[in-house]
């Protein structure tokens, strides 16, 4: 590898050719404040449009300030990084940003999360030097997933470069010109109105409150205070590795016992685990996958537990519609359960009963909406909360969830298996559902429950995983971008799979958008993901036919799995969606 030789606030440095200055300057640990900055090396992708002129620097020989972020090194370049004339360029550019953003820093969505909020506070601005006409758009609040305050604005580009590099969803692009600029949909048409996915992995990058999620904070406490309502609870897997980082615990910290406590803190009539919705899903899509095996079905069947992932199928891939799995999700597949039998079993009214999710992901609250995914007109879930508005409602009722002891789930929907936890993490709802195919095709037990062979983080993957004469091939992709390439190649014959798990966010549910913000640090992913196979491999039961509970659901209520009544409660249809 070819090097270069530079010097970095008089200290030497050495580093690889093509390298940034803000890259070497990590080098010498000189800190260079970033905004539009954003660096998704696992894609091969970093924003590098400099809009922000933040992290400028002063280089020997040249009459202006270079942005550090773009701003490739050379050999001999001299830098300095801390100068007078530099540091000036970084407040007057907040300062800029922040004469025409909204001064409601208090009641806004991203307080103490906002990058340009804490810019300000590091640099010592607290004045607006330069008063006047600003911004007056109206808020876009057309989704039940995503809100977009063009106001907030400050053109990053961060939102465009995932959306339209990673995701490859093709939404978000500028609008407007000069000081009315913003990024947002084409033509500023709503949200709702366009392709988007609800994936929020927008809104996990954006620096400001220019992306939001739709908040139900309201909605949960005003349930929880309704007497006439029968208030039940679900968290997804991924929800129990990640939410112990709104309270000052290391990534990856499994909490599901402090989860469980906590739900019962706030009031919650049952606690239930997402798992066991898994589980579930597991015995629907299993048999699935073998029906089509055996009988010459379509192949490959597309796991569908991914709400974005199936939007962004509709909207792009529209003329494979026969491939994916008519499986609900395990959020869909619990609240219709909730609503059924768990209602029969309490003696309670459907109409009672009032579902809440708390998930990793934004698209599970568009998804709850879906009519496709009703039952007798009635909201299987009722409302979706993100991991980060539920650590907010615990912060608000003053809960040290740190502190609080271990609790169980609520048995009649809540014990679950091994396999149900790893579907937080990509690669996981293919595992969890090969372990259960392999024993109803050979009829034997599988003693070896672990495929690390689908495993990993790879944006596509393949495995070949044999199942007594039958070799079964396996497609994995997590990110929009990669499921792109995945679903090409099998449109143009390039790839033959049996079966193919795809995930929209990048790492799956545990790098969700309505996950604490990791600001694209994969090794938090990393560790989120570990843990889940952590707790996986403590479990006593691994496979999801094994589930005692899930076994008794058949037998009093469901009958056969993949059968009449699984049918009518557990799986869905879905149309093609125009695209915009």
């Amino acid at each position: 590898m070819d090097m270069i030789k530079l010097k970095i606030n008089d200290i030497d440095v050495e580093v690889p050719v093509g390298t940034t200055i803000l890259t070497a300057a990590k080098k010498v640990n000189a800190k260079i404040p970033t905004l539009c900055h954003l660096d998704l090396g696992e894609f091969g992708i970093v924003n590098q449009v400099a809009s922000c002129r933040v992290c400028m620097v002063e280089v020997e020989g040249r009459p202006t300030l270079v942005p550090s972020c773009s701003e490739k090194v050379y050999e001999g370049m001299v830098v300095k990084t801390d100068t007078i004339k530099a540091i000036n360029a970084r407040r007057m550019a907040v300062e800029l940003l922040l004469s025409n953003h909204p001064k409601d820093c208090l009641m806004c969505p991203k307080n103490l999360e906002c990058d340009l909020q804490r810019l300000a506070q590091e640099l010592g601005v607290r004045e607006i030097k330069w008063e006047g006409e600003m911004m007056d758009y109206a808020k876009d609040t057309s989704s039940f997933s995503l809100v977009k305050d063009p106001n907030k604005c400050i053109m990053c580009r961060r939102c465009e470069t995932m959306c339209n590099e990673v995701q490859t969803c093709g939404i978000l692009s500028a609008v407007d010109r000069g000081f009315n600029a913003f990024v947002g949909p084409a033509f500023n048409m709503d949200i709702a109105d366009s392709s988007c996915t609800f994936c929020g992995q927008c809104v996990a990058v954006c620096p400001t409150a220019a992306l939001t999620e739709v908040s139900n904070i309201d909605k949960v406490w005003n349930a929880l205070e309704d007497p006439k309502k029968h208030v039940i609870v679900q968290v997804a897997p991924a929800i129990r590795v990640a939410i112990g980082e709104l309270f000052d615990m290391p990534a990856g910290t499994i909490s599901t016992g402090q989860l469980a406590a906590s739900l019962r803190r706030l009031g919650f009539d049952g606690v239930f685990d997402t798992d066991f919705g898994a589980d579930l899903t597991i015995m629907e899509e299993a048999s699935e996958l073998v029906h089509r095996v055996q009988h010459g079905g379509t192949l490959p069947i597309l796991t569908s537990c991914c709400p974005a992932w199936v939007k962004f199928f509709e909207h792009q891939f529209p003329d494979m519609l026969d491939i994916p799995s008519t499986c609900k999700s395990p959020q869909i597949m619990l609240g219709a359960i909730a609503k059924t039998y768990y209602a029969e079993k309490m003696g309670l009214k459907p109409e009672d009963i009032y579902v809440v999710s708390i998930m990793p992901c934004l698209a599970k609250k568009a998804e709850a909406q879906r009519p496709e995914l009703t039952k007798d007109e009635n909201n299987n879930v009722d409302t979706v909360l993100t991991t980060r508005e539920y650590g907010l409602m615990l912060k608000e009722a003053g809960i040290d969830f740190s502190s609080l002891p271990n609790s169980d789930f609520d048995s009649i929907l809540g014990e679950s298996t091994g396999a149900a936890v790893i579907f937080g993490t990509t690669g996981g709802v293919i595992e969890a559902a090969v372990r259960t195919a392999y024993e109803w095709i050979t009829g034997e037990e599988l003693q070896k429950v672990e495929f690390r062979e689908l495993r990993g983080l790879d944006g596509i993957r393949s495995a070949t995983v044999t199942i007594g004469d039958m070799d079964l091939n396996i497609g994995i992709a997590h990110g929009l971008g990669n499921a792109r390439r995945l679903l090409n190649d099998i449109k143009e014959g390039r790839s033959h799979f049996h079966a193919i798990e795809i995930m929209a966010c990048p790492g799956g549910c545990v790098g969700g958008g309505g996950q604490p913000y990791h600001h694209g640090n994969m090794d938090v992913i990393k560790q989120r993901q570990e843990a889940l196979y952590v707790e996986d491999a403590g479990k006593k039961i691994r496979k999801s036919h094994d589930n005692p509970f899930i076994k008794k659901l058949y037998e009093e209520y469901l009958g056969e799995p993949y059968g009449k009544k699984a049918h009518d409660l557990l799986h869905t249809h879905y149309a093609p969606k125009e695209k915009i």
